[in-house]
């Protein structure tokens, strides 16, 4: 019987022996395997734009004597997502409504607690001093890793010049956007399951431009590790509605934190530019509750206080 997972695996094995028309197979297949499932190999190259005899290729290329055990192969692994679903009913349909929130939040403590356990430290303070030493920092995220993504290059930008967060509407527009990366120079991306091809695409683009590569991702096993140096794990669970991506998130916040620690001066000049800057132009003006200042107020009322006694 083929594993479940044994087509994930071939088509990330194989990814960058395959020609054009079947890196776009291999894309479609990954983003949308539900829809490709029910196609023959003729409308599958129809929907991607190739001819049925580059489908039918892909498939051997792969390792399957012809397409309909690569289309059994494919059955398998949406057999597998299926299961995952049915499982999460089974796991969820026993919680009432009242404890939906406790239990919410116990399960995404108890992956940030697992994430502890597994993270390497050494590998962490390897991802803070490659990207202090970087000339420019890209970071990409896909669909749900997209809002990570972002919080992390919002921070970076408060403390490195050149901080690119890569826009994925297309493969085409993250190579263009990615065109001069070089060996000085430093990608971050971030996927967990199902993982993006558009993400790895990226990370093997940096690669082989000599660029240093961090992932954030689930698994030693994630295929997101094949280009990278610099691997830091945390958990990940898609046993809900939604992905929970709580951990991923602590770790973020980690590495922002460490790196802020290593650039303080540089940090605290760029936030007061910025506190002039939105002065002069008002743009938070008497809509921003300035919680700082208030407790600074308190503790100064308190002591003119103490001393009228």
């Amino acid at each position: 019987m083929i594993n479940t997972n044994d087509l994930s695996n071939r088509i990330n094995d194989a990814y960058g022996r395959l020609s054009k028309g079947q890196k776009l197979i291999a894309t479609y297949i990954t983003d949308n395997y539900d829809k490709a499932v029910f196609l023959t190999a003729a409308k599958l190259g129809e929907v991607v734009g190739v001819s049925e005899s580059t489908v039918v290729r892909f498939a051997t290329h792969l390792g399957y004597k012809g397409y309909p055990e690569f289309q059994s192969a494919l059955e398998e692994l949406v057999q597998g997502k299926l299961n995952s679903v049915q499982r999460m009913e089974v796991t969820y349909g026993r919680i009432s409504q009242s404890k939906i929130l406790e239990s919410i939040l116990k399960a995404d403590a108890d992956r940030i607690r697992s994430t502890l356990e597994k993270i390497d430290e050494h590998t962490f303070e390897l991802a803070v001093d490659t990207i202090l030493q970087a000339r420019n920092i890209y970071v990409i995220g896909i669909r749900s890793c997209a809002p990570l993504a972002s919080f992390l290059a919002f921070y970076l930008t408060l403390m490195f010049e050149n901080v690119h967060l890569v826009h994925t509407s297309s493969a085409s527009e993250i190579f263009e956007q990615m065109v001069r990366i070089g060996r000085d120079d430093v990608a971050i991306g971030i996927s967990f399951p199902r993982y993006s091809m558009r993400t790895l695409k990226a990370m093997e683009f940096a690669n082989n431009r000599s660029a240093k590569v961090i992932t954030l991702t689930d698994s030693v096993h994630s295929p997101m590790n094949l280009y990278s140096s610099c691997n830091l794990l945390a958990d990940s669970d898609m046993a809900s509605v939604v992905d929970s991506l709580v951990a991923p998130l602590s770790v973020i916040n980690a590495l922002i934190v460490a790196l802020c620690m290593k650039k303080q001066g540089e940090v605290a000049k760029t936030l007061e530019t910025l506190e002039d800057v939105w002065d002069e132009y008002q743009v938070y003006g008497s809509d921003e509750i300035d919680y700082i200042d208030d407790s600074i107020k308190m503790r100064y009322a308190k002591l003119g206080d103490d001393k009228d006694k």
